[in-house]
C-alpha cells in the first residue's frame, strides 16, 4: 500500500504534518517503538508508530529521525496522547530528512493502525490473514477480555491448521495454543534458533526432531532483509523471542511465508508492551543500586525498598528478604572487528529472563524481577516472600529458601551456550538472602565475588552461589595466571604427556581417585577396573610426579591443580 491511502481512511485519525511530496512511498510493514535507537528492528519500508516516550528534550528529535531515515522507513506517525501537539523540533527534523510525518489523534489506538496496515499489505492473502488481524485488538487488550499472543496462535491453529508457540531465548514458553511444548524440546528449539542466528542465517530456520519438522521465525525480524550492518547481532541474540511452528516452511509459497512474518509483527507489539512495563522495575533497581554503591544511609535505602516491595510483590504484608544476583556477558573482540558490544544491556535483558522460573508460562511472569546494569554488569534485586512465590512450585528457583545458582541455569545452559557460540561467556553470582537494607551492600559484594568464582571455571555458562565462598573455591579466581600455570604444569603436564603417548588415562584415574576420597574399591568400581590395575596407574602417577597419594598434602595439591587447570 502507499502512504497516500492512509490519509484516505478517516478511521485512522492521521493528519499529515510534512512530506506531502513523498506520499507515493510504499508501506511494507508497521512497527511500534519508543526506543531512542530502534534501528536493529528496522529493515526498510515500515510505518513507524511512536508515543514519543523517547523524547526527553528537543535535542533528541534529530538523532531519532536520522536513524529512521537511514533505515529507509516509509514514514513516522507520532501519537498526540503524550504531549498533545507534535513538537516543532520533530516536525523540522522530519522535514530536513524528507521523512513524511503524521500526527495520530489521541482517540485512535496504535493497534487500529497496525491492524489496517497489516491487512492492506497482505493483499491477496487477506482471506488467510483476516481472521488473525481482525482480532488483533484482543492481543493489545489488557485484563480478562484480552488474551495476548495466545489469541493469534489460537487462530493460526483454527484457521490455518498450524500449531505454534512463542518461546524465549532460554526455551521458556511465552505463549502457545493447545498443549505446551515439552521443556526439553522447547530448549532444543531455542538453542537451534540461537545457533542459526549467530551464523547469520536468515529465518525461518528449520529442523526435524523425532520425525517432526519445526520452522523457527524470529519475532524481531520481518524477514524482508538483513539487519542493518551497523548493528551487532550479539546485542539482541540473547533476548529476542521466536515463533516456533510445527510445519516445514521450506514447502510454503511466498504468500504463506509473508503471512507468518505478519504474525510475528503482531506478537512483537506484545513484546514492546512487556518491555515498556519493565521500565518502572528497572528504574527501582537502578535507584536502589546507586544508593547502595554510593554508601547511602541504611534508612534511605530502606525507604526505597519499601517503595519497591509493593511493585515487585503486590499484596505482601511484610517487608521481604532480598537477594542480589550479578551477571556478566563477555564477548571476545578480535582486532579490527569494530566497536565492542556493550555487555551491560545484554546481561540485563538476559538476567530478567533467567530469573523467571522455567516452568512458568506467560509473558507477564517477570513482573517480580528488577534488574539494573552498571558498566558491563547486570544486577538483580530479587524479593523473597516468607512463602513460595505465587505460580511457583516448592522446588522452583524462587522460594523462601531463595535462589540457587545451579537451579537457575540447569534449564537454560544448553540454549544459551548456543547463543554465546565460540566467542561469548555468561557468568553469574548469587548472594545469600538478607532481611534489611544494612545487608544489601554486603550481598552485592558477595554476589560479585561469587560471579568471579564462576568466571574462573571452564564453560560458556557458569554460576556460583554464596555457599561456595566459604570453601577453597573462593581463593582460586584470585591466583595470578602465571602462578596458576606453573603450579598445574608441574603436577599435571607429566601425566598429560604420558597419556598422549600411551593412552593410559592417568588424568581421569587421578580425578576419580580423589573424588572417591582415596577409596581403592569405590574408585575401581567407578572406573570398571580391577583393583590391581588401579594400583598400577596410581603408582605410575606417583612415579611421574614424585608425589605420594597416601599423603593428605599431596592429595590436596593434585585436587587444586585439577580445579585450576
Amino acid at each position: 500500500m502507499r502512504l497516500r491511502a492512509l490519509l484516505e481512511n478517516d478511521a485512522l485519525g492521521l493528519r499529515l504534518l510534512g512530506g506531502e511530496d513523498e506520499l507515493d512511498r510504499t508501506v511494507r510493514g508497521v512497527m511500534t517503538t519508543d526506543l531512542k535507537d530502534p534501528s536493529r528492528y528496522l529493515s526498510g519500508g515500515e510505518l513507524v508508530l511512536t508515543g514519543l516516550a523517547w523524547r526527553a528534550d528537543p535535542s533528541d528529535a534529530e538523532p531519532f529521525v536520522r536513524i529512521l531515515a537511514s533505515a529507509g522507513v516509509a514514514a513516522l506517525a507520532a501519537g498526540e496522547a503524550e504531549l498533545g501537539d507534535i513538537p516543532d523540533d520533530l516536525v523540522q527534523a522530519c522535514s530536513r530528512h524528507r521523512l513524511p510525518l503524521f500526527a495520530v489523534n489521541e482517540s485512535v489506538a496504535f493497534a487500529t493502525i497496525t491492524e489496517h496496515v497489516v491487512r492492506q499489505v497482505s493483499g491477496e492473502r487477506a482471506g488467510d490473514l483476516a481472521a488473525v488481524v481482525d482480532r488483533h485488538r484482543r492481543l493489545m487488550t489488557s485484563g480478562p477480555a484480552g488474551g495476548g499472543p495466545e489469541v493469534v496462535l489460537d487462530l493460526l491453529g483454527s484457521d490455518l491448521d498450524l500449531r505454534a508457540w512463542v518461546l524465549s531465548p532460554t526455551g521458556r514458553q511465552i505463549a502457545g495454543a493447545g498443549e505446551p511444548l515439552e521443556s526439553g524440546l522447547a530448549a532444543t528449539l531455542a538453542g537451534e534458533h540461537l545457533a542459526a542466528t549467530r551464523t547469520g542465517r536468515r529465518g525461518p530456520h528449520r529442523l526435524s526432531i523425532a520425525g517432526v519438522t519445526y520452522s523457527l521465525f524470529p519475532i524481531r525480524n520481518t524477514g524482508r532483509g538483513p539487519a542493518p550492518a551497523s548493528r551487532d547481532v550479539r546485542e539482541t541474540v540473547l533476548s529476542d523471542w521466536l515463533l516456533a511452528v510445527e510445519a516445514d516452511a521450506g514447502d510454503w509459497p511466498a504468500a504463506r511465508l509473508d503471512l507468518l512474518q505478519g504474525v510475528t509483527q503482531l506478537i512483537a507489539v506484545e513484546r514492546d508492551r512487556r518491555d515498556a512495563a519493565r521500565t518502572v522495575r528497572r528504574r527501582l533497581a537502578q535507584e536502589v543500586l546507586e544508593l547502595v554503591q554510593t554508601g547511602a544511609a541504611p534508612a534511605e535505602i530502606a525507604a526505597r525498598l519499601r517503595v519497591a516491595a509493593p511493585v515487585l510483590l503486590p499484596g505482601l504484608g511484610t517487608a521481604p528478604h532480598w537477594q542480589v544476583v550479578v551477571a556478566r556477558v563477555d564477548w571476545e573482540q578480535e582486532a579490527g572487528q569494530g566497536t565492542p558490544v556493550d555487555g551491560g544491556p545484554v546481561a540485563q535483558a538476559l538476567l530478567e529472563e533467567i530469573l523467571v522460573d522455567p516452568a512458568t508460562v506467560g509473558a507477564e511472569s517477570a513482573d517480580r524481577i528488577a534488574v539494573a546494569h552498571s558498566g558491563d554488569e547486570a544486577i538483580a534485586l530479587v524479593p523473597l516472600a516468607s512463602a513460595p512465590l505465587p505460580d511457583s512450585e516448592d522446588e522452583g528457583p524462587a522460594t523462601a529458601l531463595g535462589l540457587h545458582a545451579d537451579a537457575l541455569l540447569a534449564a537454560v545452559r544448553a540454549p544459551l551456550s548456543s547463543g554465546l557460540a565460540d566467542d561469548g561467556r555468561l557468568t553469574l553470582g548469587v548472594s545469600a538472602a538478607v532481611h534489611s537494607a544494612e545487608g544489601l551492600r554486603g550481598a552485592l559484594e558477595e554476589a560479585r565475588h561469587a560471579r568471579r568464582v564462576a568466571a574462573a571455571r571452564p564453560g560458556r555458562v557458569c554460576a556460583a552461589g554464596h555457599h561456595e565462598l566459604a570453601s577453597h573455591v573462593l581463593l582460586l579466581p584470585f591466583v595470578p595466571d602465571d602462578v596458576r600455570r606453573a603450579f598445574t604444569a608441574r603436577l599435571l603436564d607429566p601425566l598429560r604427556d604420558y597419556d598422549r603417548r600411551h593412552r593410559a588415562e592417568l588424568i581421569p584415574t587421578l580425578e576419580a581417585f580423589l573424588d572417591c576420597d582415596g577409596s581403592w574399591t569405590r574408585c575401581a568400581t567407578r572406573l570398571h577396573l580391577h583393583v590391581n590395575t588401579l594400583r598400577y596407574r596410581v603408582g605410575r602417577i606417583e612415579q611421574l610426579t614424585g608425589r605420594d597419594l597416601s599423603r593428605l598434602e599431596d592429595k590436596l595439591d593434585f585436587f587444586l591443580a585439577l580445579r585450576m587447570s
